[in-house]
């Protein structure tokens, strides 16, 4: 297996001590200990201990192999969920009394709030995903449009080969694959979707405490979405100057994003994102059909209206009302 993440080398070391204090940093302090025989005829470059790591905002990315056979045994991680993905190898993880042999077909995912107790064998090599409980709980409140009946709890394991399982795994691996490589999640309008997306489509895959609320949620949603969809066109037209986003609307109508999305293709032939563009534009226009040419310019009313780049504006400006925003303001 090739190591992944290797830009973002946090320990490379034969020395078990060392290992643990790194990996501590990122997760959690934890016991480690070899669990086989013979550690010490080990330990050359194959049983180095080779821990990458990185983030994305509420989403962290990790690759952890040991080289060698361990025990660890964490405190309760509390703060966070993990997902540990077999690359290679399994591992034997035990969690709030329950029992999950971890391989490339199975991950874990151990309760937060539980002792844990993990066995690794030589040859495993984990992809590891952290998702920060908090924001986790707040992509369940969003998708729901409320706060679930009851604190969200997590299966201990994940069916990586079920559609929805190999949906997720799939968008990780889109993520790891660009952190490997240009990094262009991790620009400012990009970073906040990914992690979003990761979040909502493991709410999707694993079972859990508001699994049937979330399948009840997506049941209802279909028989509304008109009425729904039209109130989210008129907040749209209503607010567009303001900071507004596709989540903040889909949040305000109490619909997923992905029902608000789905809905404006199927009712009115557009995404909310075209809608949003469409109102900013014909605000700007309207603006600089009244404006004093002396008293103001094209970029600071542009940018009044949420556009920043001068450039892409005045593109999308012409093609939408046939001239350049500057003849408009002389006119």
């Amino acid at each position: 297996m090739t190591e992944v993440l290797s830009g973002y080398r946090r320990v490379c070391s034969v020395d078990l001590d060392e290992a643990r204090d790194r990996v501590g940093e990122v997760f959690c302090p934890h016991r480690l200990e070899p669990a086989g025989h013979g550690y010490r005829a080990k330990a050359g470059a194959a049983g180095a201990v080779r821990f990458n790591s990185t983030g994305l905002g509420a989403v962290g990315l990790s690759y952890l192999a040991y080289g060698m056979d361990v025990r660890i045994r964490p405190q309760p991680l509390s703060s966070f969920f993990l997902v540990q993905i077999p690359l290679r190898g399994r591992a034997l993880v035990r969690s709030g009394g329950r029992e999950v042999v971890s391989d490339t077909t199975v991950a874990s995912i151990p309760d937060p709030d539980r002792d844990l107790d993990m066995t690794w064998g030589a040859g495993n090599e984990q992809l590891i995903v952290r998702v920060d409980r908090s924001a986790l709980q707040t992509q369940l409140h969003r998708l729901l449009g409320r706060s679930p009946s009851k604190p969200l709890r997590l299966a201990t394991a994940l069916d990586l080969t079920s559609p929805a399982g190999r949906s997720w795994l799939a968008t990780v691996e889109m993520l790891r694959a660009d952190l490997d490589g240009p990094g262009g999640l991790r620009h400012s309008l990009l970073a906040g979707q990914t992690e979003q997306l990761v979040m909502s489509q493991l709410l999707a895959a694993v079972p859990h405490s508001a699994s049937d609320e979330l399948d009840a949620r997506a049941g209802n949603e279909a028989s509304v979405l008109p009425r729904v969809i039209r109130r989210a066109a008129q907040l749209i037209d209503d607010h567009a100057r303001e900071d507004l986003t596709v989540e903040d609307v889909a949040e305000a109508v109490g619909l997923s994003v992905r029902s608000l999305q789905e809905g404006f293709r199927r009712h009115l032939d557009t995404t909310p994102t075209a809608r949003l563009r469409n109102a900013r534009l014909a605000g700007v226009h309207a603006q600089l059909a009244d404006a004093d040419s002396t008293r103001c310019t094209v970029s600071e009313l542009a940018a009044d209206w949420g556009f920043h780049h001068l450039g892409r504006f005045a593109v999308a400006y012409k093609r939408r009302f046939g001239q350049s925003p500057s003849v408009t303001l002389r006119a």
